[in-house]
């Protein structure tokens, strides 16, 4: 994860700015005061294209929530276009893409300084990195750690312990992160409940329908209030933390496309019925 705390100031101001015109005005309350939400795609208000994400409010923290759904979406990873660089942003990365095609991306893993991942990628089947188990600082080597990877429409996340025992195709995409926000129901033990690190933090999980839950915050967010969301209201048993400082979104749906500082591995959700 790159750190810049010269440019933290200028992602949360981002951050707490209005959604882009397009994104739905209503914000939905599931934390007890008022109606659960069923994470399906919704229509915009000022579009008639299909949004794979909401936003909510949970403990007074507005997330966007983007789900794929395995009837409807794709999911790969994208580094940077073949034998180049790293894109490094979703804005250089939307510009090599059809967005009529993309249900919505976001950054997906941590990365070195010249954008490589840092721990296990796979990207159209293809490994990039070998699963990472070393010791170290940081967010990513908070044991545990974790993958969230996949092949057609199955879509898992694991603890890299988990993963190095059990896993033994090479799926058709991968990422590595850390650390992993629930696990087994259960919240990492490491996460305090409203810890004082506040960023703007995104993470994937996926529940017991096979749904894959992309949820980015919106303003800073604490560890623990991000794990609740996805223990509590998304009822996931293993959700994995992606990054914070860098987390971006693009969902075309709603004209959505983040800027900030650059990113590294990229996770890509496709429509199936786009051509």
């Amino acid at each position: 994860m790159m750190t810049r705390f010269a440019a933290l100031a200028l992602l949360v101001l981002t951050a707490c700015n209005p959604q882009p015109e397009g994104e739905p005005v209503a914000r939905t309350r599931i934390d007890g005061k008022g109606a659960t939400p069923t994470p399906t795609p919704t229509q915009t208000v000022a579009s008639s294209v299909e949004s794979a994400c909401r936003s909510i409010i949970f403990e007074d923290a507005p997330l966007t929530d983007c789900v794929a759904i395995p009837t409807r979406h794709e999911i790969g990873m994208d580094l940077g276009p073949s034998g180049e660089a790293p894109y490094r942003s979703l804005a250089t990365f939307a510009k090599a893409h059809d967005p009529d095609s993309i249900a919505f991306a976001m950054n997906a893993g941590m990365f070195d300084e010249e954008g490589q991942p840092v721990g296990y990628f796979v990207e159209n089947s293809e490994r990039l990195k070998e699963l990472n188990t070393a010791d170290g600082e940081g967010n990513f080597h908070m044991k545990p750690n974790g993958v969230f990877y996949g092949t057609g429409g199955e879509w898992h996340v694991r603890t890299t312990k988990d993963f190095l025992a059990n896993v033994r195709d090479r799926p058709g995409f991968g990422t590595q992160s850390g650390p992993m926000l629930v696990i087994g129901g259960k919240i990492h033990p490491e996460i305090t409940h409203d810890g004082s690190s506040r960023l703007v933090r995104n993470a994937v999980g996926v529940d017991e329908q096979g749904r894959a839950h992309f949820v980015i915050s919106n303003a800073p967010i604490s560890f623990g209030k991000l794990a609740r969301f996805y223990r509590d209201e998304l009822k996931v048993k293993d959700a994995l933390y992606l990054d914070g400082t860098v987390s971006q979104l693009w969902n075309p749906a709603t004209d959505r496309l983040d800027t900030g500082e650059p990113i590294g591995p990229i996770v890509i959700v496709t429509k199936k019925d786009s051509e």
